[in-house]
């Protein structure tokens, strides 16, 4: 008997594009059947995007989809298809598993857990499902399910294996990325296989949706426990395995029943398998993993091109100012659209250094951007004399600061505006969390790069980056020179804020681990410098609800993750 041949096509769609998203599905389907696969698999809601979000609210967007589902079906011949896709009930619609054979749709699944924490809502949208599925294959059970069901160490996944018998597990998801996300995937993975004595084919969704990545890095992982494939991160694979069904279940044991897994309804079906022409050989396997600044590099550069090009835009602009920050987005908006597409302007001031100033020109001339110089003294001087009256009793302070930001937030607009290109932002976690940014300032802009990367982080990344180009793309000067906003004389940031590495420590207690004041205190942090923090947190919860998307990097970010009150006396 020859091996069935799967194949998981790890796709990036975008979200609500119903015709472009099938397109990229029949295309699957189609490389699928002429590498003689079997079965292919796609992701999670591959069909509409993840996450469709208040689409699914609208009825013709889900009666659309559904046709869609079925003009798929037509173009599925002479292959098995799982596909993730929406189903509509009498009184809801389903997140949804789509099972095809030779153009007809055989049954369709849906998702029994839906997650409604962190970034996930699919209790507003989604019916639950009740009903567990496995379909028999050349002697093989193979159970369906999606994402949240195999998470959970009692779900529909284990009750696939060890109460209906299936020997592999298909599991389609939509897992967003943020740092170590592969890692704990694979853990869990490993245990589902190991507990359930299963072959899991677990394939994931890729690219970028407003501030979210999903970093594909599908999986198929051996009833041992081993990994035997993976599928590259961030960007499109598709991911190929001969299973042996007759080798395979003779040396494979049957699990141990597990206490305390709910009671599921039962469906199987029996599917034949379809006859295959031709079978060409495939590359080897790859099981190799991003290293961590890598990974997290190649999120920002996903996300921030999906971002640019799904919302209709082909060139992004960023104010760059001499700073780690901006060189650092400048690098990842050059990798994310090509050099010729992306614009950098100096906007020098009386308080711009000429040092720092020849750092962001270099920046730009070491990418190869377009390079814009706008000096801006002397529209900050006609503000002021505008502002003579009313300042005239009134003691310089952050308003003068201010002033300058907005002044290059305006510049950076109406470059946007007369020449339709996207404006990057350049602020960091760090800042974001304290408020150490202006309002309609440096915040001004469409796509907030490094909104969820703390500034330690941000040395990394330049680290990482001169290290792959192996040359100064930023210069040395700009990472080791101590962090200035240049809006006064001899300002250095550590004058507002802690040294960033005890800053960055206390804010991933307090805003990513929802450590107390007491808390953090007790870890020998100084307990004015932990109120300090604490309190300009919570009281620049305004200037984030005004912020724009960024790249989801920790594991909690702030809008989704993160949802604290801008009126809250806690």
């Amino acid at each position: 008997m020859d091996p069935i041949r799967f194949a998981m096509a790890q796709v990036n769609p975008t979200v609500g594009d119903l015709q472009g998203n099938k397109e990229k599905i029949i295309k699957s389907i189609s490389d699928a059947r002429s590498l003689g696969c079997d079965v292919v698999i796609l992701p999670e809601l591959v069909l509409t995007g993840y996450p469709p979000e208040d689409l699914l609210l609208k009825p013709q967007f889900v009666d659309d989809a559904m046709k869609a589902l079925n003009d798929i079906a037509h173009k599925a011949d002479n292959i098995i298809v799982i596909v993730g896709c929406l189903d509509k009930g009498k009184d809801g619609i389903y997140n949804s598993a789509a099972l095809i054979r030779d153009k007809e749709l055989l049954h369709i699944y849906h998702k029994i857990l839906l997650p409604n924490y962190g970034v996930f809502d699919e209790k507003r949208y989604f019916d639950a499902g009740s009903e567990t599925f496995a379909f028999k294959l050349e002697g093989l059970k193979i159970g369906v399910n999606i994402c949240e069901d195999i998470w959970e160490g009692a779900g529909p996944a284990n009750f696939a294996a060890m109460e209906m018998g299936a020997q592999v597990i298909i599991n389609i998801s939509a897992s967003p990325y943020h740092s170590g996300k592969l890692q704990e995937r694979e853990n869990m993975l490993v245990e589902r296989a190991r507990e359930t004595s299963s072959i899991i084919f677990y394939n994931n969704l890729v690219g970028g949706q407003d501030g979210l990545v999903f970093d594909g890095g599908s999986m198929i992982i051996g009833w041992k426990g081993s990994v035997l494939a993976r599928g590259k991160q961030f960007e499109e694979d598709i991911i190929l395995f001969d299973l042996n069904a007759e080798e395979y279940l003779k040396y494979r044991k049957s699990p141990k029943k597990k206490n305390g897994v709910p009671a599921y309804k039962t469906r199987e079906l029996s599917v034949k398998r379809c006859e295959v022409k031709i079978r060409p050989p495939f590359p080897p396997h790859r099981t190799e993993k991003l290293g961590s600044v890598e990974e997290i590099y190649k999120a920002l550069v996903a996300g921030t091109r999906d971002y640019v090009l799904k919302n209709g835009f082909k060139k992004a602009v960023l104010g760059i100012s001499g700073g780690i920050d901006s060189a650092l987005v400048a690098c990842i908006a050059a990798d994310a659209m090509g050099k010729d597409n992306v614009a950098a302007v100096t906007m020098p001031s009386m308080y711009t250094k000429e040092e720092t100033r020849a750092d962001a020109i270099a920046v730009a001339r070491h990418l190869g951007l377009k390079a814009i110089t706008i000096p801006i003294n002397v529209l900050y001087q006609s503000y002021m004399r505008l502002l003579k009256k009313e300042f005239k009793d009134a003691k310089p302070n952050i308003a003068e600061e201010n002033l300058q930001a907005r002044i290059r937030g305006n510049m950076l607009m109406a470059l946007s505006n007369k020449f339709d290109w996207l404006v990057l932002t350049t602020g960091n976690k760090s800042e974001m969390s304290t408020g150490y940014c202006t309002l309609y300032g440096d915040m001004a802009g469409g796509f907030a790069v490094l909104k969820d990367v703390p500034k330690m982080t941000v040395y990394q990344l330049a680290e990482y980056r001169n290290a792959v180009a192996r040359k100064e793309i930023i210069p040395i000067t700009t990472i080791k020179r101590p962090p200035t906003a240049e809006l006064r004389p001899n300002q250095k940031d550590q004058d507002s804020l802690p040294p960033y590495h005890v800053l960055d420590a206390i804010l991933k207690l307090y805003v990513e681990e929802d450590r107390s004041a007491n808390e953090i205190i007790a870890q020998r942090f100084d307990p004015k410098v932990v109120k300090k923090v604490i309190n300009m947190v919570d009281k620049n919860e305004y200037k984030r609800r005004q912020s724009p998307p960024g790249v989801k990097i920790t594991p909690k970010a702030f809008g989704r993750d993160r949802r604290i009150p801008i009126t809250n006396r806690y």
